[in-house]
């Protein structure tokens, strides 16, 4: 299964949950990034800004949402080395809205069901 990881739910059952690094958005958005995200049950981490050593807070996810629109270059291409490096998908939207965010999970949850 494509970009899916198994964790223990709650109930002691197997579940799987989609690991997703968002990159760019509006910091006011942050916690609505993060609430549409765990109503799909995936885990996100937003970057809305870039941090100290970004390179390694990106980790190992499932996949990276790049919002290019609201992204510093910088930020584009650290994120686009450290995929190619550890081989994690890249899904870019030019916009940042909480519905082009709820498309990218549906599409990603499609991919991963295959």
């Amino acid at each position: 299964m494509i970009f899916k990881t198994k964790i223990k739910t709650e109930a002691g059952k197997e579940g799987e949950k989609v690991s997703i690094v968002l990159i760019g958005g509006h910091d006011r958005m942050h916690d609505e990034y993060k609430g549409l995200g765990h109503r799909f049950g995936h885990q996100i981490k937003v970057h809305t800004q870039m941090p100290a050593r970004f390179s390694k807070s990106i980790g190992e996810p499932d996949a990276i949402v790049l919002f290019t629109n609201t992204v510093s270059h910088k930020m584009v291409k650290t994120a686009v080395q450290e995929a190619k490096k550890k081989r994690i998908p890249i899904v870019r939207s030019h916009t940042s809205s909480k519905s082009s965010l709820k498309d990218i999970l549906e599409k990603i949850e499609k991919l991963a069901v295959k």
